[in-house]
């Protein structure tokens, strides 16, 4: 059986995030590696979104950009603006392709689709892959989306609508997200942030539907495209094992009050390459540990009083948009961080410190 200096388990977004950076900065031209993904084919199954607080490799996979956005709530909308970091949307399929391309030059990196099929004993392993503790009790981020083309001009693709929370909750907190990449094709997606034991809000389908034909009121269109996710709000079970650093979902790269994950899996890929050489005795790169206590709180908020956290996220964008945005993306200040936390209900919050 073969062997390699290195193993990606996993060819998703970490996986193969990270496989690039190696290979972009020359790190496997004298070492191997052999990527572990089961998939037949790669294509378009995914988007990702963020605020482009950092530069990144996939610019070119971008297929849109907005520098404005919108919140709806049932007392409102905010229009807000932000000139500093654009929200970028990511093609998984623009991707894949990329960097497949790369990879396949280089003599080097291998593909398999069972572990089982090289020796592992001498090789340090990336994981991707999250262990996933089987808790009824557990928040989820669950979402499902569609592309839909209109015959009619119906959107105005200079603005996203980032959270519309004027919709039925159903005891939990619920939105629909609306990206017009042109004016007559656009991603609505209806997502949920919830414990995954009830079946009523995952009828995907039909809340879609309702929202595009009663809310948004276009009723010609065509559904181009469509993907579907769930992202834990809660750290994997990975263990952590010598020769072995998880990365991506698996090595707590999600922002458990956001969801947002990719901008953390490129800084994590880049702090792996910066230290190949010495690996197994670098520091585990972590998100913020203030970060990570602060999630804690707004997710104890979360489960404790779903039906105060429309109004939470629209009373946070009463900051200026960028520090909502740093904040949000792990880029923020103290001085930043203390504005925010100022406009959160201190009476909730509190509650939520004192029951953790």
């Amino acid at each position: 059986m073969r062997e390699f200096d290195y193993i990606i388990i996993g060819g998703g977004c970490a996986g193969l995030s990270l496989a690039y950076e190696l290979d972009l900065h020359k790190k496997l031209e004298n070492k191997t590696l052999a990527i572990i993904e089961p998939r037949d084919e790669y294509k378009k199954d995914k988007t990702w979104s963020f605020w482009k607080v950092i530069n990144h490799n996939f610019d070119d996979c971008v297929k849109k950009s907005w520098k404005n956005f919108s919140i709806n709530s049932p007392k409102g909308t905010k229009h807000l603006q932000c000139d500093n970091y654009p929200y970028q949307s990511i093609d998984s399929g623009l991707f894949y392709k990329k960097i497949i391309t790369k990879l396949k030059e280089n003599k080097n990196i291998s593909f398999f689709k069972n572990i089982k099929d090289i020796n592992q004993n001498k090789s340090f392993i990336f994981n991707s892959v999250p262990t996933i503790e089987n808790n009824k009790n557990n928040l989820w981020q669950h979402f499902c989306g569609v592309e839909i083309k209109t015959k009619e001009n119906v959107f105005d693709d200079s603005i996203i609508n980032l959270m519309d929370f004027d919709c039925e909750q159903k005891k939990s907190v619920h939105f629909f997200y609306t990206l017009p990449f042109q004016k007559n094709r656009a991603l609505i997606e209806t997502t949920w942030l919830s414990k995954m034991n009830d079946s009523s809000l995952k009828d995907y389908d039909n809340q879609i539907k309702n929202y595009i034909e009663q809310n948004l009121r276009i009723k010609n269109y065509e559904i181009v495209y469509k993907e579907e996710g769930a992202i834990p709000l809660f750290y994997p079970m990975n263990i952590k094992e010598k020769n072995k650093i998880n990365i991506g979902t698996a090595g707590g790269m999600t922002r458990l009050s956001t969801g947002y994950t990719f901008l953390n899996i490129q800084d994590h890929s880049r702090y792996i390459r910066m230290n190949i050489e010495n690996i197994q005795n670098t520091k585990k790169y972590e998100i913020n540990k203030k970060y990570q206590s602060l999630d804690k709180i707004f997710l104890k908020v979360l489960k404790k009083y779903p039906e105060k956290m429309p109004d939470i996220f629209f009373r946070m964008f009463n900051e200026p948009s960028s520090t909502v945005i740093k904040f949000l993306s792990n880029k923020s200040n103290l001085i930043e961080d203390l504005h925010i936390i100022s406009k959160m209900p201190k009476s909730t919050f509190i509650k939520a410190v004192f029951s953790l």
